[in-house]
């Protein structure tokens, strides 16, 4: 269920949470095709929502990627809607404007620019909401991952431009900044599973460590986890 920051945001932006909800079949269907040639495929979410509670109770890697790829899932959508006006309390990033320079020159900041950083903060206030409740080893680690996944999706933001001009000169360029392919985070985040790094609560219970020195501290891009992976071909008598 939703805690009760998240109820308030639900009744303050019902607008949003249709987005959220949009956006939900979206990362739930790219969770899909990541993991279409591995035993665990993902479908357990479309079949039975208990079974998928039953999964994000563990703190595996599997549990790590859709904490990760959701949080993702749902900055692009909120990002995307606010670009294309659908939502009242969002527009296009209002700090894209004037002019500006790159390695190609000047240009002028036009068109609408994704507002990448509203979908990252309503994101986290929205998603880490129910994490914040709780100070143990579990709520850590998913809010370290639903950061990685937001992060995932700002690391694909591209500037694009068109030139105007004469017969296809350049004299003025126009530019504006949007969000990849939400494939492009999809496949990125995936290669993130294929490298999580398994970690145990430090002493004092505020952070984790690395369970094995020999691997390297992760970073806030990388995913972590706690507990191995289940064998999802032999039946779970606890599920």
């Amino acid at each position: 269920g939703l805690v009760t920051r998240q109820r308030q945001l639900c009744q303050r932006y019902p607008e949003i949470m249709q987005v959220i909800g949009l956006g939900a079949v979206e990362w739930t269907t790219e969770c899909q095709h990541q993991f279409r040639h591995h035993r665990w495929n993902c479908n357990i979410m479309e079949r039975d929502q208990s079974l998928f509670g039953k999964l994000i109770l563990r703190s595996s890697r599997e549990s790590a990627f859709v904490h990760a790829i959701s949080s993702a899932g749902i900055v692009f959508a909120i990002t995307r809607a606010c670009s294309q006006g659908e939502l009242k309390s969002c527009s296009c990033d209002p700090t894209k404007k004037g002019s500006s320079k790159d390695s190609k020159g000047g240009f002028d900041w036009d068109g609408c620019s994704d507002n990448i950083d509203y979908g990252i903060r309503f994101a986290r206030t929205f998603v880490d909401a129910k994490e914040r409740k709780g100070k143990d080893a579990r709520a850590l680690m998913n809010l370290h991952n639903n950061k990685a996944g937001r992060k995932a999706v700002k690391r694909f933001m591209k500037q694009e431009c068109k030139c105007h001009g004469v017969s296809g000169s350049c004299t003025v360029r126009t530019c504006w900044m949007a969000m990849g392919d939400f494939r492009k985070s999809g496949d990125y985040l995936r290669r993130k599973y294929n490298g999580a790094i398994q970690v145990v609560m430090n002493q004092d219970g505020t952070g984790f460590t690395v369970a094995n020195t020999r691997f390297k501290k992760p970073t806030n891009n990388d995913l972590v986890y706690f507990e191995n992976s289940p064998d999802y071909c032999v039946r779970d008598r606890d599920v």
